[in-house]
């Protein structure tokens, strides 16, 4: 009897993930947590919003009492914007930040990054997409360049293919065996990041 395994899929996610003004001085010691957490932090931006930018950011929350308070607070001061990836991203994000509010995260889940950094449920220290689409609005938002390309047809396909994704893929496939890892997909996914030809360089600009 024959049986039929499924085909192993590979999933990465992206996820934005902000250090609000109040917590920037802790950059350093929040980003050691994002990586020890499993995550690469992919694009890196250090900016200060204007109200108006801060408004179109949250433009879901317009309308409610604590909108005006939001966007003061958002645009106080200098936040430190980063893209971050891994499998499943967007969920594990939300689990390490916790509840928004931070009073109610240092009850219920006292070692979240609310809980750590926060004050108060508007000033919760740090901000995480809600979902993979809300993920890749937000990102585009902070980070406009990140806007990709059309997906190449054709020969420029195979041209692509041939030239990026083979090499790298096949050198990822013999890390992976001589390596062994106890997930393997989870470690080659965690590779082809990591090696990825057409990887971003940190970025480090400051809007004024």
């Amino acid at each position: 009897m024959e049986v039929l395994m499924p085909e192993p899929q590979i999933y990465v996610e992206r996820t934005l993930a902000i250090i609000k003004p109040d917590v920037v001085d802790k950059e350093e010691e929040i980003e050691d947590l994002i990586l020890r957490s499993g995550f690469h932090i992919i694009q890196k931006r250090k900016l200060q919003l204007s109200p108006e930018q801060c408004s179109n950011f949250y433009a879901e929350q317009f309308g409610k009492v604590f909108f005006p308070n939001l966007t003061a607070y958002m645009s106080s001061g200098p936040i430190v914007a980063m893209v971050l990836a891994r499998n499943c991203a967007v969920s594990y994000w939300k689990e390490l930040l916790g509840p928004s509010n931070s009073l109610r995260a240092r009850i219920t889940h006292p070692h979240s990054l609310r809980a750590l950094y926060g004050t108060d449920e508007l000033r919760n220290g740090l901000h995480g997409s809600l979902s993979i689409s809300s993920a890749e609005k937000e990102i585009r938002f902070i980070f406009p360049e990140a806007i990709l390309e059309p997906v190449p047809t054709g020969q420029r396909a195979r041209d692509y293919l041939n030239l990026y994704v083979k090499p790298t893929l096949l050198a990822g496939l013999t890390a992976l065996c001589k390596e062994k890892p106890a997930d393997p997909m989870i470690w080659l996914a965690d590779w082809l990041i990591e090696h990825n030809p057409n990887k971003p360089k940190l970025q480090y600009r400051v809007s004024q």
